[in-house]
């Protein structure tokens, strides 16, 4: 059974669309088909001007995918996540610790990512999100498990992402959350529903 089906979803630059559903109605796989984390059996599409099959690389460095599984390594502390995400990325290692206070990790930055709660991981992420500064944003259920400090965190992200003229797909059950959205679109069951933007198709460009 396909997850997601024929659609298509075109996205100018620096919006903030937020992606509503049920379970199973394939918003995650969406996203992942965009950060090229899965690849599309059909069709075609643009990323940030680049081809979603022939130019995954390039969406890459442009992108930044913050879900449940945020690809952390568990046996570094969190300061070592970020210098490598920095040499990565070739971001300036100067910012890391300005990335950790901005999320409230600073006390914490030198124990390994292996003692923290879900909620202290998902703050890490936003920290390497902010160091990197992206183009594309792709927040797949970001609200889940953090605490009211940690959401008021997500939610300047994504304004501060606004404002700087990026890019952000944010997957929520949040509905308190659509007043950061410049577009709000519907899944259900693979497709796209969202009046007047998104309609059955086979195409889609960011």
């Amino acid at each position: 059974m396909a997850a997601v089906r024929r659609i298509s979803l075109e996205v100018d630059r620096g919006e903030t669309v937020l992606v509503r559903g049920p379970n199973g109605a394939g918003k995650s796989t969406l996203l992942r088909i965009i950060a090229t984390a899965l690849s599309p059996t059909t069709g075609r599409g643009q990323i940030l001007g680049f081809d979603l099959l022939s130019e995954r690389e390039e969406i890459r460095r442009r992108t930044e995918l913050i879900s449940h599984r945020t690809r952390l390594y568990e046996d570094l502390t969190a300061i070592e996540n970020l210098h490598f995400a920095a040499v990565i990325y070739m971001v300036d290692p100067k910012k890391v610790a300005r990335a950790l206070a901005d999320v409230g990790l600073s006390q914490v930055g030198r124990e390994r990512v292996r003692g923290f709660s879900q909620g202290m991981r998902q703050r890490l992420a936003l920290a390497r999100a902010l160091l990197r500064e992206p183009e594309l944003f792709l927040l797949d259920e970001p609200y889940s498990g953090l605490d009211r400090e940690a959401k008021e965190l997500v939610d300047s992200l994504v304004m501060d992402a606004r404002h700087a003229g990026r890019t952000t797909l944010i997957v929520t059950h949040d509905a308190a959350r659509e007043h950061l959205a410049t577009q709000v679109v519907v899944m259900r069951e693979g497709h796209l529903y969202s009046p007047p933007a998104a309609t059955a198709a086979g195409a889609g460009r960011l």
